[in-house]
């Protein structure tokens, strides 16, 4: 609730994650990617409301309690990368106390095996040994989203979330990062990725799901989407061709305010195929919502 009116920042969301698999959700900021991730693991601000239900197992985490969340959930079923590593490091706590605290508590280890975890756990996410006695001040954006990555991959949860983890970050590091969470993957277990990098999501995920004003518009093969025949809805071919190794055309106009979303197509007024049809918001049909998708394939981006 915002300003005594109820905003809906995600509306109807549906996709699955398989083990072994990365899915990448993309989109502008604002569209309702990190309220997603902040509801899947019961961390919305308390005048919040949740509907439906978001399967772990047989765990759903929409109905789970602050309890069940705490002590089974958090760093065990579901480890989280945030948006905002420094923030949500410790600040008068070094790297190395804060990951011996989470390595003892989802994995009991103790005394010299202890220790070892805890080198293991920052070699893991390619954080230097000698900074680990540092406090998150002393430590330059990349550390830190090396620590916060650290953290998040010791439980070696069965879901990973990728908060814009890039965010900041030079491309070398960038794609060092999206390497280092893509190795997490394994029969069991599985990443989701929330960014609007879409080179970075290019280079790690295996389905792409595009998100705009709350809703997921698109539902593809990562190798369709930024191969042959590229992505159908008007918007994902949009964020595409806004690259600069592609046409390095911008969307026209803004996205709308997720309060104040006009009826039918959020996206009809800044799309170039809208019509009358496009008064009434189309479903998520065949892995796209929109009455006049693209049929043509994209041209590929120049080398």
């Amino acid at each position: 609730m915002r300003d005594g009116a109820y905003v809906q920042a995600v509306d109807g969301a549906r996709f699955d994650l398989a083990a072994g698999e990365c899915l990448a959700l993309v989109g502008e900021s604002g569209c309702g990617k990190s309220v997603l991730a902040s509801a899947l693991l019961g961390l919305l601000p308390g005048n919040a409301e949740t509907a439906g239900s978001a399967f772990v197992g047989d765990l759903d985490l929409l109905a789970a309690d602050e309890h069940t969340l705490a002590r089974t959930v958090r760093g065990r079923r579901v480890g989280l990368v945030p948006q905002s590593p420094a923030a949500h490091l410790t600040p008068v706590r070094t790297v190395r106390s804060q990951l011996r605290e989470v390595v003892r508590e989802l994995t009991g280890a103790r005394g010299t095996r202890l220790a070892a975890a805890v080198e293991e756990a920052a070699a893991r996410a390619a954080f230097p040994g000698g900074h680990l006695d540092r406090y998150p001040h002393e430590l330059s954006g990349g550390l830190a989203q090396r620590a916060a990555t650290a953290l998040a991959l010791v439980g070696d949860a069965p879901l990973l979330l990728a908060d814009e983890p890039t965010t900041g970050l030079d491309r070398d590091l960038v794609d060092r990062t999206v390497d280092e969470l893509r190795r997490h993957i394994g029969s069991d277990r599985a990443l989701l990725l929330i960014t609007h990098d879409l080179a970075a999501a290019e280079r790690i995920a295996d389905r792409v799901a595009v998100m705009y004003a709350s809703r997921v518009v698109e539902l593809a093969d990562a190798a369709c989407f930024f191969g042959t025949p590229g992505p159908q809805h008007p918007y994902a071919r949009g964020l595409l061709n806004a690259l600069p190794d592609r046409e390095f055309t911008p969307i026209p106009g803004m996205p709308p305010e997720l309060g104040a979303l006009p009826d039918g197509c959020a996206f009809a007024e800044r799309c170039d195929r809208a019509d009358a049809l496009c008064a009434v918001g189309p479903a998520l049909r065949d892995g796209v919502a929109c009455h006049h998708p693209a049929t043509v394939p994209l041209e590929a981006p120049r080398a």
